[in-house]
């Protein structure tokens, strides 16, 4: 036959099965992080409708494990933040789990779960993964501070970034850190 294979051995399927459930996170002791977290159904609007679920959850969850919001938008079906944890301490995905857990627990148990979640007694509010990126210096962390409040204009929500009400915008304009 010669030439280059048409589709992948099972070697190399094997190997990219693994590697995709070997995924690493970056855990730096009192580092700062840039996250987004998603609804398992992106069409539903559980974020915004539940909005007093979602900040007790965080509250209940930062009292036992402290951490800094330094940004945040809330989006009916997803989220952004950059998070500064404690020096010595790296375990964001404790604290995400806790607030997905408390989040959950507060909602009614109508959605549609799949087995694999049911096997393992999970809801089926949640992606059950989401996306962390290590804030490298000051441009990449106002950067990703940008990118958390343009967002709800960006997903054509709102036409200005301050008509989205859930929002750490607001902070920062009271802060002075925006005009």
């Amino acid at each position: 036959m010669g030439g280059a294979q048409r589709y992948p051995s099972r070697f190399t399927m094997l190997v990219l099965r693994i590697a995709m459930t070997d995924y690493r996170r970056n855990f730096i002791a009192g580092g700062s992080f840039f996250f987004t977290v998603n609804l398992a159904e992106r069409r539903l609007r559980l974020l915004t409708e539940h909005i007093d679920e979602l900040r007790t959850a965080f509250r209940e969850t930062r009292r036992h494990h402290p951490f800094t919001t330094d940004a945040m938008v809330v989006l009916p079906d997803h989220l952004h933040a950059v998070w500064t944890l404690p020096e010595g301490d790296a375990d964001f995905a404790t604290r995400w789990r806790l607030i997905k857990s408390a989040f959950s627990r507060g909602l009614a148990t109508d959605e549609r779960i799949s087995e694999s979640r049911a096997a393992k007694g999970e809801r089926g509010i949640w992606q059950r993964r989401y996306w962390e990126h290590t804030i490298r210096d000051e441009n990449d962390f106002a950067r990703h501070v940008d990118y958390i409040h343009i967002n709800p204009v960006k997903h054509r929500l709102v036409p200005r970034v301050r008509d989205w009400p859930y929002s750490s915008f607001h902070r920062m304009v009271k802060l002075g850190i925006y005009p």
